[in-house]
Order: structure tokens, then sequence, then C-alpha cells
């Protein structure tokens, strides 16, 4: 019987609030699915406690420098040994629902996929109705949010993983490139990851920068 590895890759930059929170949501997940796995956290030159608490929390550490997520992530994968990977921010809280629906879609033939999600709370009112907005689109056209992307290494390696030419919206793009390969599917299961930014700024702001 062939040994399925599920590689949890986590990018993440002056993260030492959060990821404590993250990794455990992610040990608590990979224990209940029955499978080996490992969990690596890309560092992109953080100036904080991100490497520490990483390695505090049985987590492999990938140090880098690129200050781009797409490069972080893909530097994540090139360090994993798993046969599945499981892209998670490492603001976002996985549930063991939401990692066994991933297998189960892997397992079933599908070559990646991502999931509803949910904001912390508090978050502000204007922001739960985006999310709900967001959610839908996402469905509709079958993308997969940053915070919570899964694939085969085989469709990573077919499509030659992140697209480093993108500074943002890179999980929109690799949810494309990935759909040529095979099913990708949008899980009904959720993660919930943080409201942090929109609880700084205002509707206005937000907009601004999108």
């Amino acid at each position: 019987m062939t040994v399925i590895v599920i590689s949890f890759i986590v990018p993440a930059y002056n993260e030492e609030f959060y990821l404590a929170g993250t990794l455990n949501a992610l040990h608590a997940a990979g224990r209940a699915s029955n499978q080996a796995y490992e969990i690596i956290v890309a560092d992109d030159a953080s100036t904080d406690r991100t490497a520490e608490i990483a390695l505090q929390n049985n987590a492999v550490l990938v140090s880098v420098a690129h200050r781009q997520i797409a490069a972080t992530r893909n530097a994540g994968a090139k360090a994993a040994r798993g046969d599945w990977f499981i892209f998670v921010d490492a603001d976002t809280l996985v549930n063991e629902s939401v990692v066994l629906a991933a297998m189960h879609a892997m397992r079933h033939g599908a070559v990646g996929g991502g999931s509803g999600m949910r904001f912390d709370e508090p978050s502000p009112i204007y922001a739960r109705f985006l999310l709900r907005l967001v959610v839908r689109l996402f469905r509709a056209t079958g993308l997969a949010a940053g915070c919570f992307l899964f694939c085969t290494r085989n469709a990573f390696d077919a499509v030659g993983g992140f697209d480093e030419d993108y500074f943002g919206a890179e999980e929109l793009v690799m949810s494309r490139e990935l759909k040529r390969q095979g099913e990708f599917l949008i899980l009904k299961q959720t993660v919930t990851t943080s409201a942090r930014k929109l609880r700084t700024y205002s509707l206005k702001e937000v907009l601004s920068l999108t």
C-alpha cells in the first residue's frame, strides 16, 4: 500500500501573533487524518519571532528573502517531501473536516482545489457582506482563495508552481492553471482567516487598495 505524505506549506512574514495558532490547528488536522504529514513554514525575511515560533511548533523552517508570496510559496514546496500539498496562510485556521475533504478529493482524482472561508471575530459588518459575495464568486468561477489551496505534487510540478511574475492574485492564476490539469474543486467546508486588515482599514481604504 502506497503511503501518502501531506505537506502543509505556510508562507509567513512577521506572523508571530498568529502563527502558533495556525500551526497547532494544522497539527491537530494532520493527526486526525491518520496520514503521514509535515508542516513547512517558509519564512520570508521576518524580523520578529516567526522563525522561532515555527521551530517551537515542530515545523520545518525554510528561510528565504523574496518578499514576494508566490516565490515564498514555491520555496516551501521545493523543500516539501509530500505527495499532496496544502497551502495555508499564516493567519488561517484549518479544521479536521476541510483537510479530510481535501484529501478525499485528491484521493479520488482531483488535481486540487480550495475551500470556503469565514473571518474571525470581531469583523466589520461590511466585511461579512463582502466575504459572502467573494465566496459566491469564487465558487461560481472555480477559483481558490489564497488562504487555503491544495493540489497534488504532480499537478504542481506540471504547471511549474506559482507564477512568480505576479505579486498578488497568484492563487487565482494558480487555480486557472491547475484547472487545465484536471478536476479542481471548491470544497463546501470552510477555513477561518483573519480579518485584521479589515479591522484596521475602512471600507474606502480597503477598496482603494484593490
